[in-house]
């Protein structure tokens, strides 16, 4: 059995058609569209082989989630996409109405339709417990799995091999409900990335995307490097003795992949804090050494079930632009509002994005006393206000370990999405017994400030490609000029113009398409293909020895220089 509970502000849905033949009818009041406000939705697909046990287990993590974010209110919302082992749907309803019935006795609660496809609408609250995966039943504990004597395998035929590589090949995009801008079919139609079966949630960057992702990295490097950080890398699975002196383990495990090592437990680690923790504490710190700002492009694995992927936008694998800034309290005002310049310039004046601003304060289960909350919450406030930030609160969101100020962005639907985040900690530091010695000579525990603008490099590519259509600036363009041939007798000369802009700008994105097809062809599949720059070499340039340049979406300019063009290009191709 496996449930996805989102705490919303509202959920609006619908019944449409029947999913399968032997649904039951609807009554009528099952037919209209029915808005639950301020409520616990439980996404829940009843697996073959759940039984009694998978019941029990499901209704205790309902009632504790209900519990952990206050609510009394409950949608149970039978959501089949997520498992591919689906329980008769006999048995299934059977369940849900049982879990109707017995969560009833404490709780408001209502059931949508089951068998049938509903449309429907929610808004969930982005909270640290408003999103929560379980699974209950065929899952082994890797502490308690008995270690057997290895089968043999037998040896492939040409067939097996066949059969596997036609179930590999078999993942397809859906793209009968999802608009032209979705980044999902840009990403295909750009040949940027891809998804496949075999690593559920990962993404598969081509070259193209990669480019872009690239680019991106070199950006933020950039920056950091302008601003005194020092670059790390921390390994991708580590011993569960970490996780818990980090609080994460009681906090987080449920979302954590769990593998062991001979007789050690370890996890993938679905956060970079604590392997910097143990890069600070490697020597002895002076509070002449901060602030100390390490930067780590990190990949972290969070388990998600496969029914709530979405491209680019919620996955397994991800990489974050993680910085974790070593301070002391004089510190963090001045750090503070360095970040929230860097926001401003990162979202505002170079990607053009409409952004707002969130301190999101003590929640319900928290490491550290009171007292050290409001200090924290308090410091985070003065910075946003002597920065004069707009920003609004929202009340027990914050971090297990600290407040936070989180980044909201809007997409081209209009929908909000958190990416950046700024987190200020006195908790995992003191846990990691990290230290400096003050200038009184004594020790004392830094702060840190976890930081990350770009949040998930995944999640953010895939909002700026729907932002912008593909249409890509110059500098982040993974193909950026394409010289065309005019007739094949112009082939030497688009080639030697391709030969000289690539020597003289040897870092830019510049191919050549000679293919023996009309001019219009080659310039409407490159126009697809969202390139910045379309340069034709015809019988004219080659006389004149000028360019025919067509940027996107405008008309040629014709008698272009090359060297002209060269320049131009030279300064446009410079991130800032």
């Amino acid at each position: 059995m496996k449930i996805l509970t989102l705490h919303c502000d509202y959920i609006t849905f619908q019944a449409n058609k029947k999913a399968f033949k032997d649904a039951s009818e609807l009554t009528e009041d099952e037919k209209k569209e029915h808005t639950v406000k301020e409520c616990l939705v439980i996404l829940t697909a009843v697996e073959s082989g759940d039984g009694q046990k998978e019941f029990d287990d499901m209704i205790a993590a309902i009632k504790k989630t209900a519990s952990d974010v206050k609510t009394q209110t409950l949608v149970i919302y039978p959501y089949a996409h997520l498992s591919s082992n689906l329980a008769k749907p006999a048995v299934a309803l059977e369940m849900l109405k049982q879990a109707e019935s017995d969560l009833k006795k404490e709780y408001k609660v209502t059931r949508a339709p089951f068998g049938y496809y509903k449309t429907f609408e929610l808004k969930c609250k982005g909270h640290p417990l408003s999103e929560l995966s379980k699974q209950f039943g065929g899952i082994a504990s890797s502490s308690s799995q008995v270690k057997s004597t290895p089968s043999v395998e037998k040896e492939l035929t040409s067939d097996d091999i066949k059969r596997l590589l036609h179930e590999m090949n078999a993942t397809k995009l859906d793209t009968s409900k999802l608009k032209d801008n979705d980044h999902r079919i840009l990403g295909q139609r750009l040949e940027l990335f891809g998804f496949n079966e075999v690593s559920p949630g990962a993404v598969f960057w081509h070259a193209a995307g990669l480019s872009i992702y690239n680019r991106l990295v070199e950006l933020a490097r950039r920056m950091q490097d302008e601003r005194g950080y020092e670059e790390i890398a921390t390994p991708q699975i580590l011993n569960t003795a970490l996780w818990k002196v980090s609080g994460h383990w009681n906090h987080y495990k449920d979302n954590m992949f769990i593998t062991s090592y001979e007789t050690r437990d370890m996890g993938v680690k679905p956060m970079n804090c604590p392997g910097a923790m143990l890069v600070y504490k490697s020597k002895s710190r002076s509070y002449k050494d901060l602030p100390l700002r390490m930067s780590e492009f990190g990949v972290v694995h969070r388990q998600e079930l496969s029914g709530v992927l979405a491209g680019l936008f919620r996955v397994i694998r991800f990489t974050q632009d993680d910085t974790h800034i070593f301070c002391t309290e004089e510190q963090i005002e001045s750090e503070i509002r360095g970040l929230l310049e860097l926001i401003d310039f990162y979202y505002k004046k170079l990607f053009k994005f409409d952004y707002h601003l969130e301190l999101s304060t003590r929640p319900e289960k928290f490491l550290g006393t009171k007292e050290q909350w409001d200090y924290a919450e308090h410091a985070l406030e003065s910075a946003l206000k002597k920065a004069k930030a707009t920003f609004k609160v929202n009340k027990g969101d914050g971090a297990f370990y600290g407040p936070k100020i989180d980044l909201h962005i809007k997409d081209s639907l209009g929908r909000s999405w958190q990416c950046g985040t700024i987190q200020l900690d006195s908790q995992i530091p003191a846990r990691f017994d990290c230290t400096y010695t003050g200038s009184d000579g004594k020790e004392h525990t830094p702060l840190v400030i976890h930081r990350a603008l770009f949040g998930s490099m995944e999640r953010f590519i895939g909002i700026l490609l729907e932002h912008t259509n593909g249409n890509l600036p110059l500098w982040l363009s993974p193909r950026q000029v394409r010289i065309i041939n005019f007739t094949d007798r112009n082939t030497k000369a688009a080639q030697k113009v391709h030969a000289e802009l690539k020597k003289a700008l040897p870092l830019m994105k510049i191919d050549l398409d000679l293919r023996t097809d009309t001019v219009q062809a080659k310039v409407r599949d490159a126009e697809l293909l969202k390139i910045n720059y379309i340069v034709v070499v015809g019988d004219k340039e080659e006389k004149s020895k000028t360019l025919a340049v067509r940027p996107r979406g405008e008309k040629p300019k014709f008698g272009v220089k090359l060297a002209t063009f060269s320049k131009e290009l030279e300064v446009e191709n410079r991130i800032v």
